[in-house]
């Protein structure tokens, strides 16, 4: 009898361990796939979470570890910053990408953050093409894992938007695609190679754009069971063509023309859920057909969305529109998180989640609250600013423009006129501040002599660039935003710009919740340490401890 319990008790000692040794993790994830949502602040994903099934995001959640107190630790919270400053771990000071786009004095020029006019289009149009990351001044997690395996790693990035590919792609990346407007289909330039791959030619072939856009948009959900949100037909959203309720009929919104000749107009894909269901068709295929994660080397795919940034900019975050954006992300999550388990799956795979930056509630709704808002009017504000330095200094071209919250004046004329260059910076800012709705105006040489180590200044110390920065730096007044053709935007270091979710998932991330402050700039130092390659080269971030247990 006892001869066999021991065998017995061997095993299930045995088939015990076996059973634990299947689930032990490997050395290096053989695949790290990065989701960059543009334009989700923390509190639209848990104003949603009743709304959602449990296994898209939820999932992420539940068996990952959810970080709940991330932010953006600069001014400037646009796209750019954001997709450079998750890839680099470094501040918009240090990797160069000091908002979307900046001026330029000398060439009197604005230079959009990837442009490049050496690079060619490949598989779209020529202006869709100019693009490289040759404005991104260090490297990227991806460049230092593509290096340290001697270009044996693929590493991809991909989205509707060109920039949230090329930047989180970096230097030395296998591709980035992105989506041509014009002609519906995914592209790319010569920097990254001579032609697209066949697969992608067969995707693009499919014209699913075409077949996104004979649909209309209508909600997953009876509008009245998202909470939190603006009536459907709230008047304070600008919606397509005055219209800003459920339906939308999409084939009638993107086809234009006169007589017998009609026109697509692919660009409202952007502005529609169904980007991000195009983005993810073409990671799956990516995945599948480049054979990314099948070897023992660490691949790495960015995943950019878009969608909730152009959505949010017509209706606003607590809109009816933009919630049914976010659970149509879920599914797309759900979808991805499917194809991985059944193609390599969890244990191999490392996947974070986070988003570019957040975004402001329109003014007027918050006015409705009797919260202080408003909207700064910039060329107002430079008019009287023009005639109050023609005052001071006499007749002329003072002051070059007025781009992302930076005031640039006329660099030239000052020194031809023998004026202090820092007597004008300190004047213009002591004039700018007293306008309504300006929190602060800051000289940027104040940032080449002196150190900040906290709060507002030392926001804007990371985002200024001796080379890319103008010469007064304004942030706003919380609840104020720049007033433009969009109904809000988002460009401030406040929460509801700043504070962003971030979920680490699979391969050796165990299920957590932390509550302690950190900053995006860590996900990239983290992602080198966990794969065991150099830092990039201008990274500042902190590890995140939680995943090194």
């Amino acid at each position: 009898m006892k001869k066999v319990l021991t065998v017995l008790s061997l095993s299930l000692f045995s088939a015990f361990t076996v059973a634990q040794s299947a689930y032990i993790p490997p050395e290096k994830p053989r695949l790290v796939i990065g989701i960059v949502v543009e334009q989700l602040r923390f509190d639209q994903l848990e104003r949603i979470w009743g709304n959602l099934p449990d296994d898209g995001l939820k999932r992420l959640v539940s068996e990952g570890t959810y970080y709940r107190n991330v932010s953006l630790d600069y001014l400037s919270t646009q796209a750019g910053p954001g997709y450079a400053t998750i890839s680099t771990g470094a501040t918009p000071s240090q990797h160069g990408i000091t908002s979307d786009s900046w001026f330029h004095p000398f060439n009197d020029q604005i230079i959009y953050c990837v442009q490049d006019p050496e690079a060619a289009a490949i598989g779209g149009t020529f202006e869709t093409g100019l693009f490289s990351p040759v404005n991104l001044l260090s490297s990227t997690f991806a460049d230092e894992l593509e290096m340290s395996s001697c270009g044996v790693s693929k590493v991809y990035g991909i989205g509707m938007k060109e920039m949230g590919a090329i930047l989180t792609a970096g230097h030395a990346a296998d591709g980035a695609y992105w989506y041509d407007d014009r002609t519906g289909t995914w592209m790319s330039s010569d920097y990254y190679g001579p032609a697209l791959p066949s697969w992608l030619m067969d995707l693009n072939a499919m014209m699913m754009p075409g077949q996104y856009l004979n649909q209309s948009w209508t909600p997953l959900m009876d509008p009245a069971l998202y909470p939190g949100c603006q009536p459907d037909s709230s008047e304070l959203e600008k919606g397509f063509n005055g219209q800003s309720w459920f339906p939308y009929d999409l084939k009638e919104l993107s086809t234009t023309g006169r007589l017998l000749k009609t026109v697509r107009d692919y660009s409202i894909l952007r502005e529609t859920p169904f980007a991000d269901d195009f983005t993810t068709e073409l990671a799956l295929r990516l995945i599948s057909n480049e054979q990314m994660g099948q070897d023992d080397v660490t691949d790495y795919l960015a995943i950019t969305y878009s969608a909730t940034e152009q959505i949010g900019h017509r209706f606003g975050p607590s809109s009816v529109e933009s919630s049914d954006a976010l659970v149509r992300l879920d599914r797309n999550i759900n979808r991805l998180l499917r194809e991985i388990d059944k193609s390599l799956g969890k244990k191999n795979v490392l996947v974070y989640f986070v988003s570019a930056h957040g975004i402001s509630e329109i003014p007027s709704v918050l006015a409705a609250s009797r919260i202080p808002s408003g909207y700064f009017r910039v060329n107002q504000s430079l008019q009287l600013l023009r005639s109050y330095l023609n005052a001071i200094y006499g007749t002329g071209d003072w002051v070059r423009g007025f781009f992302d919250n930076q005031i640039y004046l006329n660099r030239s004329l000052i020194e031809d006129a023998k004026i202090s260059l820092g007597e004008m910076q300190r004047r213009v800012a002591r004039f700018m501040v007293q306008f309504s709705g300006i929190a602060a105006a800051v000289p940027t040489s104040s940032f080449e002599m002196s150190d900040f180590s906290a709060g507002l200044l030392l926001k804007m110390s990371n985002n200024f660039s001796q080379q890319r920065s103008g010469d007064v730096m304004i942030a706003l007044n919380p609840g104020w935003v720049e007033k433009t053709d969009h109904v809000t935007g988002h460009n401030s270091p406040y929460e509801y710009d700043s504070h962003v979710p971030l979920i680490w998932f699979g391969w050796t991330a165990s299920k957590a919740s932390v509550t302690r402050s950190v900053s995006t700039r860590d996900i990239a130092v983290t992602l080198s340490i966990l794969c065991r390659i150099p830092l990039p080269n201008a990274a500042s971030g902190d590890p995140l401890h939680e995943l090194f247990r």
